[in-house]
């Protein structure tokens, strides 16, 4: 198990940050070296289960995903199908002066062939997550 937080401040509003954030079709076209694919199974209100091919770094992950949006403030992931699974994700969007600030924590459960102790490093995975929350606000902040 992998648990970090993250904390990230993008210079632009908080509902135009949340749209890109909650816009999983377009991951695959906006960010590839992360999301080589998405497929959206069903949306429901502010649920969407989502079939998700995602790199970090070295780990390749393919997992089903519960995505839970409270528009603007907050998106919460529970993966719940795959290697991964019982895995969370909490992305809270916070409105400051500056723009919009991210919290993030994350609880990743991974199982089989991923238990290499190299790969489940808190430090390193955190550092893969940090990216790709980098290359979100470059999309964002353009």
């Amino acid at each position: 198990m992998a648990k970090f937080s993250l904390e990230k401040i993008i210079h632009a509003k908080r509902e135009d940050v949340f749209k890109i954030f909650s816009n999983y079709e377009n991951y695959p076209k906006l960010i590839p070296q992360y999301y080589s694919s998405i497929r959206i199974r069903s949306v429901r209100d502010n649920i969407a289960v989502v079939e998700e091919h995602l790199l970090l770094g070295d780990l390749e992950l393919l997992f089903m995903a519960k995505h839970v949006a409270t528009p603007s403030v907050l998106h919460e992931v529970y993966v719940i199908g795959g290697k991964s699974r019982g895995s969370y994700i909490r992305q809270e969007f916070i409105e400051i002066p500056e723009g919009t600030k991210i919290l993030v924590d994350a609880n990743l459960k991974l199982t089989g062939n991923m238990r290499i102790p190299k790969l489940l490093d808190s430090t390193k995975l955190s550092k893969h997550y940090s990216s790709l929350m980098d290359d979100f606000a470059k999309i964002c902040e353009n």
